[in-house]
């Protein structure tokens, strides 16, 4: 028995895993068949001067089918589970096949015997919100941020926001299982001027119902945010330690994540392909990809093919461990699957990172901070389009924050950058704090210290 099939979590996504099952039905012989089914909703409200700027609600449901015959890929997918619409979405994934190029390691996922991890992050309150409560939630965080300082002149947009979603999949492999989530959560933008200077700031709160929304703490992160750095000014360059906060920590860490995928290693596209079983971190440094973690808004039971999602040790005290890897990626490596296969209905999956966690070293953010004594507290960091090659690892990108001297928070500083490399910065990295911060995304990170980073500015 296939260790995924588990019960649906309510009667919506056993319609949905019945769709899917009936799709697998029809695979002929010598023809692997995959159906991927899902259903959602999200709301987002927009307000902005004490008026509603944009209200939108929407519903949407699709499948998406893959045929896999003598090596060959065939993909399709439709924007309704009406049953003619599959039939030829059906049809047409059929027709693609035809057409595809023979690839020895396409293949649908196999039972790998790994049971699913029980997780339902469904609380019935998000969908029974009711839209004009929505409204005055957006409403009081605006009014809230505008009493905030009397340097705040306005809010660019304040917000709420909400999802539900429920996917199924079910494959002539004999994989079956379904899911559902749904979140909310609430953003400011603010704006704050004092003379000829005028700085943004954004807070925001999320959770997995609207109870556990607050609005106080994103209220007073758009305030500190948008009035901290006046006065800022480019500081002398030189090398010091950096002081990156859990979200922006999140993004050093996330670029490592996207690092340690099967399809950049198989591509050469990796500065760590090589050095599995390697220091490649602080001792400090463990880094998982865990969508089991119940605490991740990333978390589920199931990948995209369908497999149980696990917990894959990436980094451990500094040493790496290994890769994420699908059905393909895992093939072609001659590795199993990880459980780490990323999609949407309107295409194949692919191998990427779902819940991202750095595990909590020791220290407060303050106890950081007390510990530097020449540094810079990153507050915000531009260019990562173009200041960031994810294949040799530069990076090179411009910050704005607050100088730290002698373990205090001291002038703030932008018009400056920062530049090291990845693999530098792993290495350098001093501190790794215990205020791990669970972000939207799902991905969860303390703040970090870095030292002998270049600072380019006066």
């Amino acid at each position: 028995m296939n260790p995924a099939a588990v019960e649906p979590p309510d009667e919506e996504c056993a319609a949905l895993l019945a769709t899917a099952q009936r799709v697998v039905s029809q695979a002929r012989v010598g023809e692997q068949l995959e159906a991927f089914v899902a259903r959602s909703s999200y709301t987002s409200v927009k307000a902005h001067a004490q008026e509603i700027e944009s209200f939108t609600s929407a519903t949407s449901a699709g499948v998406g089918v893959r045929v896999v015959r003598d090596h060959r890929q065939g993909f399709a997918w439709a924007g309704s589970l009406e049953p003619d619409v599959i039939e030829d979405a059906l049809r047409e994934a059929r027709d693609n096949a035809g057409f595809a190029e023979p690839d020895a390691w396409v293949g649908l996922a196999e039972p790998d015997g790994v049971a699913p991890v029980p997780f339902d992050a469904f609380d019935p309150a998000v969908a029974a919100l009711p839209a004009d409560r929505k409204i005055e939630l957006a409403l009081e965080l605006e009014r809230m941020v505008l009493a905030g300082d009397p340097r705040i002149t306005g809010v660019r947009v304040a917000g709420f926001s909400d999802s539900i979603g429920r996917f199924a999949v079910a494959t002539s492999t004999g994989i079956v299982g379904s899911s559902r989530g749904a979140w909310c959560s609430m953003s400011a933008l603010a704006l704050a001027a004092d003379g000829d200077e005028t700085y943004t700031g954004a807070g925001s709160t999320v959770g997995f119902s609207p109870d556990s929304l607050d609005l106080d703490e994103a209220a007073a992160d758009a305030v500190l945010r948008a009035t901290r750095l006046f006065g800022a000014r480019p500081a002398p360059s030189r090398r010091l330690s950096v002081l990156f906060e859990p979200r922006v920590a999140a993004t050093i860490i996330g670029i490592l994540g996207s690092s340690l995928t099967g399809d950049r290693v198989l591509k050469g596209r990796s500065p760590f392909a090589d050095r599995v079983g390697e220091r490649i971190a602080t001792p400090a440094l463990t880094l998982v990809d865990d969508p089991t973690d119940h605490r991740s808004y990333a978390a589920d039971m199931f990948d995209g093919e369908g497999l149980a999602c696990r917990r894959n040790e990436l980094v451990v005290d500094g040493v790496l461990q290994g890769f994420l890897y699908d059905s393909a990626t895992g093939r072609r490596a001659d590795r199993p699957s990880t459980g780490s296969a990323v999609r949407g209905v309107s295409s194949t999956p692919g191998v990427g990172c779902q819940a991202l966690a750095v595990l909590p070293g020791s220290g407060s953010f303050e106890e950081l901070l007390a510990d530097i004594d020449d540094g810079v507290y990153v507050q915000s960091m531009t260019g990562l389009h173009s200041g960031v090659n994810v294949v040799s690892g530069d990076i090179s990108v411009g910050i704005e924050g607050l100088i730290i001297r002698d373990g205090a928070l001291a002038e703030p500083v932008r018009e400056v950058t920062i530049a090291s490399s990845l693999q530098r910065m792993l290495l350098d990295t001093r501190m790794v704090g215990a205020d791990v911060e669970w972000l939207p995304g799902g991905t969860a990170c303390p703040s970090l210290v870095v030292d002998e980073v270049a600072l380019s500015g006066s």
